[in-house]
């Protein structure tokens, strides 16, 4: 039987960490399935899945807590396996002049109508014209087929206009 983990980590960034990390994996049985991770502020952080056999698992948990140190933060969580279901998933885009509240205002409306976001990118940065600070999201959530959007799409229309930033929402396709 498989069992799904859901590791997390925060190292100093230098060469060779993912490597290390996916020898671990492989060499204990585990098989890497999805992932993100990105270099921040002189740190490495990432988050990814792994799957692997109940017989194999305390092995793979050992070797990867082997791994943690002071420069080397690790976190291993079980998780459920991805079940495919009917949803339809949209992908947020946000631009506009940087404000606090920003991603407050966008996860306060998707939390009230019980969506989690699947994922969140965001960036800081300037405008090339004035030099202004900007603030760009993409945001992919996934909601039933069975609800209606047209409700969220007020909404962000309405915190685009409160916030004065541009909001797209468009269905992506279903998930797998």
């Amino acid at each position: 039987m498989q069992q799904h983990l859901v590791i997390s980590i925060i190292s100093d960034d230098k060469p060779g960490v993912v490597e290390m990390l996916s020898s671990a994996v492989a060499e204990n049985g585990g098989n890497w399935e999805d992932s993100r991770m990105a270099h921040f502020a002189g740190k490495f952080a990432g988050i990814l899945r792994v799957s692997v056999t109940a017989e194999d698992s305390a092995r793979l948990r050992e070797a990867l807590q082997n791994l943690a140190g002071d420069d080397f933060k690790l976190q291993i969580e079980d998780a459920l396996a991805v079940a495919a279901d009917g949803r339809q998933t949209l992908q947020l885009k946000l631009v506009g002049s940087d404000r606090p509240g920003i991603v407050k205002e966008i996860s306060r409306a998707l939390a009230a109508r019980k969506i989690n976001m699947e994922t969140l990118d965001t960036r800081y940065g300037s405008t090339p014209w004035s030099g202004e600070p900007l603030f760009s999201a993409e945001c992919t959530i996934s909601v039933a087929e069975d609800v209606s959007i047209d409700g969220l799409h007020d909404e962000l229309d309405e915190i685009a206009d409160e916030l004065g930033v541009e909001i797209d929402c468009e269905e992506t396709s279903s998930a797998l």
